[in-house]
């Protein structure tokens, strides 16, 4: 079982004070289901700073959560200090002092937990813009694009619902296929 937020809250906090001396300012530490190629992202636009973890990479590895937390930590760390909080140089020091061997993780790719809840997709017909939506919209919408400022009636969005879902193939084309 995964450790809940507020446990991950005490982590940083241990961490922050082990190896940073408790220079990296408060920041909010959360799960993200919705990570499936990354285990971790810190986000620097909110206050206090976002650090998401992604749970469905830590179900079956939860050793790993605490070294992703810490190379997170780095990035937050570096950005505090007004640095680069990229994978730079810098980063990549930091990263030895906290025992991590490689910027990268083998936790690969990452499953849904659950299969997306979205059911309708509205269309426009004008500029082919399409937004998924979980529900059917309660009163008549325009396209965004293309009507600039408010409803508009000329730019109607079509409403279709997904009725089922069967795997219809993947990305590569046969040119990709015939070039194997």
């Amino acid at each position: 079982m995964l450790p809940d937020e507020s446990t991950l809250q005490l982590l940083f906090a241990q961490l922050n004070n082990l190896y940073f001396d408790g220079q990296i300012p408060a920041c909010r530490i959360a799960y993200n289901a919705r990570f499936s190629n990354s285990a971790g992202r810190t986000t620097y636009s909110v206050r206090p700073m976002l650090i998401e973890l992604s749970p469905k990479h830590f179900a079956q590895s939860h050793e790993t959560l605490r070294e992703i937390l810490l190379h997170e930590m780095i990035h937050a760390w570096l950005f505090a200090r007004g640095m680069d909080p990229g994978h730079t140089p810098a980063f990549k020091k930091k990263m030895r002092e906290c025992g991590i061997t490689s910027i990268y993780h083998d936790l690969g790719n990452a499953a849904p937990l659950r299969e997306s809840q979205k059911r309708y997709i509205l269309r426009c017909e004008q500029c082919a813009m399409e937004i998924l939506r979980r529900r059917r919209p309660a009163r008549p919408m325009s396209c965004g694009r293309c009507s600039k400022g408010g409803y508009d009636a000329r730019f109607p969005l079509a409403i279709y619902e997904i009725t089922g879902l069967a795997e219809a193939g993947n990305t590569l084309g046969r040119a990709a296929l015939r070039g194997r």
